[in-house]
């Protein structure tokens, strides 16, 4: 592994990135504080002890603002949130670069910047069980860069090429090692992984306090009544020296930060027409909305529910409503942590939504929904989401009640118009759907789940956004509803690997044919769903035409999975998914920007009996050649041969300037760009 001897003993390894204002450096810090103390706590080696690794961590984090320009006068727009996150990858970038140098050389980081200073408290967090012990084991056995890596690709969801150019960026040589170490280390442990690094066990944000030794302490009481009187006077001295016109703000520690983050009066509000003037057309554009935007016992009461949920007392009281709440039923998406907020958080909502009195709140990463009964007892709820990839369309809209009746959806103030469709009924216009002057929608009906009927929002945006577009959203059961887009076949005049949003009638059409397959997504943290027509196939005997499908699901916690479909010419039967060799994979590259060829196969018998098999690739494949089961070779992306075998097939494609490319579902796939 890379030592890092050759660094500068006082500078982080250059970053390609240019280098943000600090005002910019600054809030993106407070907004993300928690994410990259909790990277720089998981690549600090466990032998630093519980107490120093977490003061480590935070002044990694907090020294990161170091390399910052300084700010120009006049006007900051926050960056757009979204996949570049320039400002927050400068600053991931240099935390992860410190972390590996303090991480290799810790005299080199604690010679030269002090740590956040605690006194007679002892920090760390908490001690989890067998599962969280023996991950721990493991990582201190791990190298610092293999530590790098699990973070990179676990808690930030980076792909292995971006978490590859990061660390050969901060000074790994051999990145590739690295990240094949940590998958290793990630499969040793199994799916539990990802839940494990971001519980509280590993959270240096969520810490507990303990004493110091309080005999030694004794031995020091007269020296420190001392030292404290020296610094109440020289504090004393300064504060008359200075005029109020001239103090500058103070800054407030960590800790501080943490035990304000649940103060009512401390709730962010955005100014209501921020959103028609900003490059950051998201969620921390939302403005508080609602009737009980100023109620501050509502408001502490969502904000005590939260930490005390996060906190595990399911059973602890959520307020002072009358003594009539009996506890607090804390949900969340798979991959949401939900331990409380760290940094004061965003108010979106606060009024009566139907029997109950709702709270939305976001933090930066994550959407929470606070809802309380107006009248009698019951448990109040917690429903937290992620969120921190949010943009136009995936932040559009915001679940704030669900009834019998059907999902009520708090709409961005971006937009204009809004309509509920049934996708299985393309040709059936959209229902207008009606909304109050706070924003929130008439109930949207919910679909029976035998799939007679899958309803979905279609929105259009405000042209004061300069995104003057209609999209489709669908309900998949949680607060933020998933974007719907299609990626038309080849031959329709669409260039290659262009998504585009689906309320076109042939998207419609083609939505149309896959809706039902969005049943078995609920509740599984999807953020967008895309439908790639990948290729379109003559078959034989003038039997009609088939379409071969890759629908890609993304995660808000960064992963993929794919299903790849065939489709006869009866548009009437649902999509034949393509059985591949084992499991599918849980997170996979293919069918996005980073995977953008595709080559899949299957068997099929034609109406007079007649037995082939058939393949089909994207439209960049030059040529394909069956083996195993079937020999067969044919030029361009398509391939059908007469067949009585009934073998495993395996296939590959020849793609002009990027090699060979293996069939869906076989282990070794080449992969490139079109």
């Amino acid at each position: 592994m890379q030592s890092h001897d050759t660094l500068p003993s006082n500078a982080i390894s250059p970053s390609p990135l240019p280098r943000p204002g600090r005002t910019e450096a600054e809030a993106a810090l407070v907004e993300h504080y928690p994410r990259l103390v909790r990277i720089a706590h998981l690549i600090l080696p466990p032998a630093l002890g519980r107490h120093r690794r977490v003061l480590v961590a935070h002044a990694l984090a907090q020294k990161s603002l170091a390399g910052a320009a300084p700010s120009r006068p006049g006007r900051t727009v926050p960056a757009q949130r979204g996949e570049a996150g320039p400002v927050l990858a400068w600053l991931r970038e240099r935390v992860v670069a410190a972390a590996l140098r303090a991480a290799v050389h810790p005299r080199w980081f604690h010679g030269r910047h002090p740590l956040p200073a605690v006194l007679g408290l002892r920090l760390f967090p908490r001690v989890g069980g067998d599962d969280e012990l023996a991950l721990e084991s493991a990582l201190a056995a791990a190298d610092p860069e293999v530590r790098a890596a699990l973070a990179l690709r676990v808690l930030e969801g980076l792909t292995a090429q971006s978490a590859a150019r990061l660390l050969t960026a901060v000074g790994v040589s051999s990145a590739d090692e690295a990240l094949r170490t940590a998958e290793r280390l990630r499969a040793t442990v199994g799916a539990p992984a990802e839940s494990l690094l971001r519980g509280v066990e590993f959270d240096p944000c969520s810490v507990q306090a303990r004493p110091t030794d309080l005999l030694r302490r004794r031995h020091r009481t007269r020296l420190t009544a001392l030292a404290a009187v020296m610094v109440f006077a020289a504090s004393a001295v300064v504060v008359l020296a200075r005029s109020p016109e001239s103090a500058a703000p103070a800054r407030v520690p960590p800790a501080t930060v943490l035990a304000g983050a649940a103060d009512a009066g401390l709730l962010l509000r955005t100014p209501g027409e921020r959103w028609a003037d900003t490059a950051r057309v998201d969620l921390t554009a939302w403005p508080a909305r609602g009737s009980r935007t100023g109620d501050t016992a509502l408001l502490s009461r969502a904000l005590d529910a939260w930490a005390r949920g996060a906190d595990g007392r399911s059973g602890a009281r959520s307020g002072d409503r009358a003594g009539d709440r009996s506890g607090v039923r804390m949900t969340a998406t798979p991959g949401t942590p939900t331990t409380p907020p760290a940094t004061p958080v965003r108010l979106l909502f606060a009024g009566r939504v139907d029997r109950s009195s709702v709270v939305l709140l976001h933090d930066g990463g994550r959407l929470v929904r606070y809802a309380e009964p107006l009248t009698g007892g019951g448990d109040a709820v917690v429903e937290l989401a992620r969120a921190d990839d949010a943009d136009v369309t995936t932040g559009a809209a915001v679940a704030v009640s669900r009834t019998p009746l059907g999902a009520r959806f708090l709409l961005a103030p971006w937009i204009d118009e809004s309509a509920v469709r049934d996708l299985l009924r393309p040709d059936v216009p959209a229902r207008r759907l009606p909304v109050s002057e706070d924003g929130v929608t008439d109930p949207v009906p919910l679909g029976p789940g035998d799939c007679s009927r899958v309803s979905a929002l279609q929105v259009r945006s405000s042209g004061r956004i300069v995104e003057d577009h209609s999209f489709l959203l669908a309900d998949l059961g949680e607060l933020a509803p998933a974007h719907l887009t299609w990626t038309p076949a080849p031959g329709t005049g669409a260039p290659a690997r262009q998504p585009r949003e689906a309320t076109s009638a042939a998207g419609l059409a083609a939505w149309a044919r896959s809706a039902c397959g969005l049943l078995g997504l609920r509740g599984t943290g999807v953020r967008a769903v895309n439908r790639w027509e990948f290729a379109r196939q003559d078959l034989p005997e003038r039997a009609g035409r088939a379409t071969w499908t890759c629908t890609r699901v993304d995660g808000w916690d960064g992963r993929g999975r794919v299903t790849v479909g065939w489709e006869g010419p009866d548009r009437d039967r649902p999509p034949t998914p393509v059985r591949v060799p084992g499991p599918a994979p849980a997170d996979t590259a293919a069918c996005s920007r980073f995977g953008q060829h595709m080559l899949a196969g299957t068997y099929w018998t034609a109406p007079s009996g007649v037995r082939y098999y058939l393949a089909a690739g994207s439209r960049a494949l030059t040529s394909v050649t069956a083996g195993g089961a079937v020999s067969a070779t044919a030029r361009g992306p398509l391939l059908a041969v007469r067949t009585n075998a009934s073998g495993a097939v395996r296939l590959t494609g020849s793609v002009a300037g990027s090699g060979e490319l293996r069939g869906w579902g076989e282990e070794e796939r080449s992969s490139g760009g079109s």
